[in-house]
This record gives structure tokens, C-alpha cells and sequence, in this order.
């Protein structure tokens, strides 16, 4: 009989509840035990764990490897799936792996790659992968002269931080002035070139910016599993356009993506984001961690962090083909229940750590929107 499978995440998106689910209810039928950290005491992913505990703030990053190795080596973590301050734990997988953890995520020179979009747009660029004009800018002078050279060409200037996850700090440029049409309805991207100048003219500190053309729709999410061998097994492309979403297997999108993920030894989970700039597809982000959506493949028939799981256990998956591709869909809101009581501050005793255990019948429930379930179109 196969012993227990341990995972940890640490201070993850609380989409990653689906990551759990779909560990959980894997086609090996193993049993799997989640331990879960993070900052927030209200975070779903710590009620979804069986295992939790608060992370201690303003660590280091070496601090913070010191905190996951304990973790790890007192927790008896199989496979850890880091994603705050990953860049410090891959450089130190050799420790992981004395204490028994093995480390879903790639080895340092692939996270580091990709930590700074330039250095990324760049290593691309020089295997063959297109990816859009783009500006590092510093300076209110430098903004002016990206976003001057990209409207004379036609474009719609943005930018967003040169390192950075997500949309945090994406803006698009409008000469527009502002005005109450900006305080009605929805917070909007769109920022007056104005204002960001003068901001940036009263900053006491240089800001690292891309200012790149605004890419169209269709937004395209490939994500990838790839083994120490660099060798893509999984593929496949999740499309975003509007409201609603589907799949693709089309080479225009996957191409590139195994192009990067092989190219530069993504190991295990990735996710390679494509826009298209003209009549072309060209590279928008790359992360180098599972994307808060992967869940969504499930919908292709396939459970793709399981599979991950079994290639960081060394376990041969093998090619992965979807058997088939899900209808198009759209993303809802729904409850996810929270611990009753939140997790006092930690003294390092595991006997202080509350068990993962389900509201109170008789309490009034207590639940969280977590954007991620999946209703078709």
C-alpha cells in the first residue's frame, strides 16, 4: 500500500483551494495531506488545509528558507509548492531534499529569468519567440518618449512593473484629462498621461517600468508540466476573451509555450501568456509557478496537479493528451468556508496550531467569494 503523499503551499492565491480539491481527489486514488501558510488568518486556502499555520511577517528571504526548511523537516513535507519568495527556496533545493522535500518549481536560473520581464522579453526574443515593443523607463522624460513614439505608430500605450505577478500596477495611458467621467461607475485602467507625470515628477525614487503598445484579445494562458529533463509532458492553452473562456490546442499558442518552457528548464508547472499584437500572436508573461486557473483543465479531463505531484516524486507521467477539450465557460464567484476562529498568533509549538475542522453546526456560517468556479456558456 502506497504511503501518504504530504504537500505544502505557502501563502498562495485562494484560488488554489481547486489545487487542493483536484490533489485530494486524484486517479491514483493516494492519499494526500495538504498543509497550508500564509499571512492572512482569514485566507480559504488554511480552512481547506488539513494542517495550517501562520507565516511570521518581515522575514528575510534567507530568514524565510530557515522558516520553510523547519517546515518541511517538522511537518514531514513530501512536495512543497512555494510561491512567496521562490526565488530564495529553489537556490537552496539541495536542503530541501536532505530533510526528504522535493520542490515543485523550476531551478533558480529559470526564476530568474523571468523575474524581470526585460531579461525575460530579451532570452526570448533570442530563441525565436516574437514578443511586443517595449520600453524600461525610469523617468517622467522616458514615459513621455515611449508613449509619444507608440501613438505615432498607432498604439495604445501601457505599462505595468518591470517584475511583478499578475495585473498588479497595470495602467493604460489616456490623454484624456481627468474628470468625474473617471468617478463613475467601476474603477477603470486608464490613467491620464498627466497625472502619472506629475507623479512621477514629485517621486523621491526612480520607478522600473515596461511601457509596451495595449495588446488585443484573445488572451491566451498555456499551461505547461514539464519534467528535469526538460521535456514538456502537458500543453494546453486556456483562452480568455471577454466574458468568455474555452481551450485551444492550436500550435500558434502551444509552440512558443514549449519553445520557453524547454528552452529554459521551466520543471513542473508554468504558465506562458500570450496576446496578440496585430495578426500575431507575441509573449505577454511568463510565471513560473502553477496559474490561479489551472484547476479550470479539469474540464479537459485532466488533473494536471496530481500530475505535477507524481513527476516532483519521481514518477514517470509520461505525455499527457486532454481526451478532449471542455465547452467554453465563464468564471463565477461562490462561498468557500473560512475557519470559525482564526488562527492565533504562532509561538512555533504545533500543539497551539488549530486542526482544519469545519465550522460549528449550530454557528452561523461563515464563507468566502473565491472567483474560480466554472459555469459553462
Amino acid at each position: 500500500m502506497l504511503s501518504r503523499v504530504r504537500v505544502w503551499l505557502n501563502r498562495t492565491y485562494a484560488e488554489n483551494v481547486f489545487f487542493m480539491d483536484q490533489l485530494r481527489r486524484n486517479p491514483s486514488d493516494r492519499a494526500v495531506e495538504i498543509h497550508a501558510t500564509h499571512g492572512d488568518p482569514d485566507s480559504p486556502v488554511l480552512a481547506a488545509a488539513d494542517t495550517a499555520e501562520l507565516e511570521p511577517e518581515g522575514l528575510s528571504p534567507a530568514a524565510y528558507v530557515e522558516f520553510a526548511l523547519d517546515q518541511c523537516q517538522r511537518r514531514g513535507i513530501d512536495v512543497f509548492v512555494p510561491r512567496l519568495h521562490q526565488a530564495a527556496i529553489v537556490a537552496h533545493r539541495a536542503d530541501f531534499a536532505a530533510v526528504g522535500t522535493a520542490l515543485l518549481a523550476p531551478p533558480p536560473e529559470g526564476v530568474a529569468v523571468f523575474h524581470d520581464k526585460v531579461v525575460a522579453y530579451e532570452a526570448v526574443q533570442a530563441i525565436g519567440v516574437p514578443v511586443p515593443p517595449w520600453w524600461r523607463v525610469r523617468t517622467a522624460d522616458e514615459l513621455v518618449t515611449a508613449v509619444e513614439q507608440l501613438e505615432a505608430d498607432g498604439h495604445k500605450a501601457c505599462f505595468k512593473p518591470a517584475s511583478g505577478a499578475g495585473g498588479v500596477g497595470f495602467r493604460v495611458i489616456t490623454r484624456a484629462p481627468f474628470s468625474l467621467a473617471q468617478l463613475n461607475g467601476f474603477p477603470s485602467p486608464y490613467v491620464s498621461l498627466d497625472m502619472v507625470v506629475e507623479a512621477l515628477q514629485q517621486a523621491d525614487d526612480p520607478v522600473d517600468w515596461l511601457v509596451m503598445p495595449r495588446l488585443e484579445q484573445p488572451e491566451v494562458s498555456v499551461d505547461t508540466l514539464t519534467g528535469t529533463d526538460n521535456r514538456v509532458r502537458l500543453a494546453i492553452g486556456r483562452t480568455k476573451n471577454g466574458r468568455r473562456r474555452g481551450f485551444t490546442q492550436h500550435e500558434q499558442w502551444l509552440e512558443p509555450a514549449r519553445l520557453i518552457a524547454e528552452g529554459f528548464g521551466l520543471h513542473y508547472l508554468s504558465n506562458i501568456q500570450f496576446r496578440m499584437f496585430g495578426d500575431r500572436p507575441v509573449l505577454m508573461d511568463v510565471n513560473t509557478r502553477p496559474a490561479g486557473g489551472l484547476h479550470q483543465l479539469s474540464l479537459c479531463g485532466v488533473n494536471v496537479p496530481w500530475a505535477a505531484v507524481q513527476l516532483a516524486l519521481g514518477e514517470e507521467t509520461g505525455v499527457i493528451e486532454p481526451p478532449f477539450l471542455g465547452q467554453d465557460y465563464t468564471v463565477v464567484s461562490g462561498p468557500r468556508q473560512l475557519r470559525p476562529v482564526s488562527i492565533p498568533a504562532q509561538r512555533g509549538e504545533v500543539s497551539e496550531l488549530l486542526p482544519a475542522v469545519p465550522a460549528p453546526a449550530a454557528a452561523e456560517p461563515v464563507a468566502i467569494e473565491v472567483a474560480g468556479q466554472v459555469l459553462p456558456l
